[in-house]
């Protein structure tokens, strides 16, 4: 089955192949070492330095495979040309009704990180902004209701 586009900056595409190579290289030796000592010990069966690394181990290798299929079908995001409508790879202000404005970087998955500013096109505020333009208003369904925002800036 083909894997699912993940669309990405070279920002969080050169992040991500940095933290391939530190798992490949540092952790993944890191986490042999503390087997290897851990073995050492004796008895593995009641051995939790023994259990700990390899749970480790498994999370290691996990993350490698998951960043590996990331990278594998990942398109680049293109910083927006066009910078008088939303899109992936602008910068939006933002103000909700009553409250003070945030900005946000449009993003895919992979990278969204809202508490930081980054937000996917795919998440409900980021779809209600697709398309639209500075004075726009959106209204975006929440678990704790309707919200409604005006853009404020594109860039």
């Amino acid at each position: 089955m083909a894997e699912r586009v993940q669309y990405i900056t070279r920002e969080g595409r050169q992040k991500l192949e940095d933290e391939l190579e530190h798992l490949r290289t540092v952790a993944k030796r890191e986490v042999a070492r503390r087997l290897k000592e851990s073995i050492e010990d004796g008895d593995i069966t009641e051995n939790a330095g023994y259990d700990e690394a390899k749970r480790e181990q498994a999370f290691v290798e996990g993350r490698i495979r998951d960043i590996e299929a990331i990278l594998a079908n990942a398109q680049l995001l293109q910083d927006a040309s066009q910078r008088d409508v939303v899109a992936a790879g602008t910068t939006v202000t933002v103000a909700e009704d009553g409250e003070r404005p945030e900005t946000y970087y449009i993003v895919g998955a992979v990278e969204a990180d809202p508490a930081n500013g980054r937000i996917s096109f795919e998440s409900p505020l980021g779809q209600a902004l697709m398309g639209r333009r500075k004075g726009d208003r959106v209204q975006v369904q929440t678990p704790g209701g309707t919200l409604h925002f005006r853009i404020v800036e594109i860039r």
